[in-house]
């Protein structure tokens, strides 16, 4: 009896050690496996924050506002179109934004509108060093200026790769918002290639965003969107927001297109752009329909200028773009990120769709005059410009008309004022908002500054009212 329980004992242990190992092993399978699906990679940004801080500024800027005496004295201007133009005055205001070090020497990239009219830009350092800082070049086209500060030995960010980053990938921004320093906030990439029409309308501006959630707020625009491994890859330009507070999103320039922005404004003062003389058309699916295209890929070539480089090869309108150089064009705000990273006189690989055939042709890029020359900041004829002579003011006109400065159209040819519809005699005192003094001032203007849309404000020989007129630039 005795020897029967111990065989009974002996048979339940080893079955009980057999089903724990099974369970254990199936457990421990069961584990790996979860743990398996459910792993993450741990991406660490503390290093990538700690030096963009350093190469991060903040920018300061005074510039002058003008006012008419009837906002002066009543808060508005209503009377004035009764009684006319009192005259104006200036008073100082002030500004803060950032900006990115790119340089040991100073070089400082920020937005154009953070800069924009400045009459002094003060830069302070995140060790609190301040510097008086020089406007070497602005580029309203891609709200991108650079700046430069006298110092050397200076933290900087390396230029990364945009073309390389990927939605989803984590990002941080670093600025200055609401005056606060040195701030970091960290996102993903939501998008790239984000057009928002904020530039200006139709093609006044270049619109080629990288979006993300990082949170950016006023005072951030000029920053660093920076990746995980501390390389510069975009400058915090704007958010989405209807109340000027972050809700959601936030773009930045891409760093292919600051690097070149930037090495075009150091070396020539003036943004060497590239053209390539053809007018294009997006492709949604009701357009790929109406042209029986399989896919809803590429852009529709409109129109392709006579003198333009496209015109030297065999591309029609009606073509479809389906690659520039090896990337994938499926959007304007695509192509544009692509084509501005180049100079007039790179030759680059466009691939189309031509009569049912992918085609390939090689393109050398020009400028807007037709040529591979360097267009140089030099003094404009603004004159030819404009197809119009301008005189300055007398003392007497000065007080007769109640202003303080300005230039008059004094003749007109066939140009760009006469087809606005401005007449002889228009006196223009102010362009985008800025005074216009005289014809120096005038001319110095637009040669620090190129724009494919302008504002011109003045009065013509009564003096009361004061009129408005916005201009396409050639």
């Amino acid at each position: 009896m005795e020897r029967k329980k111990i065989i009974n004992v002996l048979i339940t242990s080893i079955l009980c050690c057999f089903v724990l190992t099974s369970f254990g092993q199936s457990n421990t399978d069961f584990s790996t496996q979860n743990s398996s699906k459910n792993s993450f990679q741990y991406v660490d940004l503390t290093t990538a924050s700690a030096n963009s801080v350093h190469a991060v500024v903040h920018i300061q800027t005074e510039f002058l506002k003008k006012t008419s005496a009837w906002e002066d004295f009543f808060g508005g201007s209503f009377w004035e179109d009764f009684f006319g133009d009192m005259g104006s005055t200036q008073y100082p205001v002030k500004a803060a934004g950032s900006g990115v070090l790119i340089s040991p020497d100073g070089y400082i990239l920020t937005n154009n509108h953070v800069v924009e009219d400045a009459q002094k830009v003060t830069v302070t350092l995140n060790d609190k060093k301040e510097y008086d800082a020089q406007i070497i070049g602005t580029d309203p086209f891609s709200d991108l200026a650079l700046i430069k500060i006298e110092a050397s030995s200076l933290p900087f960010l390396p230029f990364g790769n945009s073309d390389n980053v990927k939605v989803g990938e984590w990002v941080i921004a670093v600025g200055n918002p609401f005056n606060l320093t040195s701030t970091v906030t960290a996102g993903i990439v939501s998008a790239k290639a984000r057009n928002l029409s904020i530039l200006g309308e139709g093609n006044n501006g270049l619109e080629s965003f990288i979006q993300t959630d990082a949170a950016v707020n006023q005072g951030n625009s000029g920053g660093a969107l920076v990746n995980s491994q501390g390389e510069l890859i975009g400058i915090n330009t704007a958010i989405a927001s209807g109340n000027g507070y972050y809700t959601g999103y936030s773009f930045a320039v891409p760093s292919n297109i600051a690097r070149k922005v930037a090495d075009d404004l150091k070396n020539h003062g003036f943004v060497q752009r590239a053209f390539l003389g053809v007018t294009f058309t997006e492709i949604d699916s009701k357009k790929a329909a109406e042209l029986h295209l399989n896919d809803v890929k590429g852009i529709l070539i409109s129109e392709i200028s006579e003198y333009g480089a496209a015109s030297k090869t065999d591309m029609m309108a009606g073509d479809i773009l389906l690659k520039f150089n090896n990337y994938d064009i499926n959007s304007l705000s695509e192509l544009y990120e692509v084509l501005y990273q180049y100079s007039p006189g790179n030759k680059v690989t466009l691939t189309y769709l031509h009569n049912d055939e992918i085609k390939k042709s090689e393109v050398e890029l020009l400028n807007n005059k037709g040529s591979i020359s360097i267009v140089e900041n030099d003094i404009q004829n603004i004159n030819e410009l404009f197809g119009a002579e301008f005189k300055d003011l007398t003392d007497r006109e000065l007080n007769y008309y109640r202003i303080k400065g300005g230039v008059k159209v004094e003749s007109l040819q066939d140009g760009i004022l006469a087809n606005a519809g401005i007449k002889e005699g228009f006196i223009i005192t102010a362009v985008n908002n800025r005074v216009i003094s005289n014809i120096s001032t005038f001319n110095e203007y637009f040669n620090k500054n190129t724009y494919t849309y302008i504002t011109l404000e003045g009065v013509y020989d009564n003096g009361y009212y004061r009129y408005t007129y916005t201009i396409q630039m050639p």
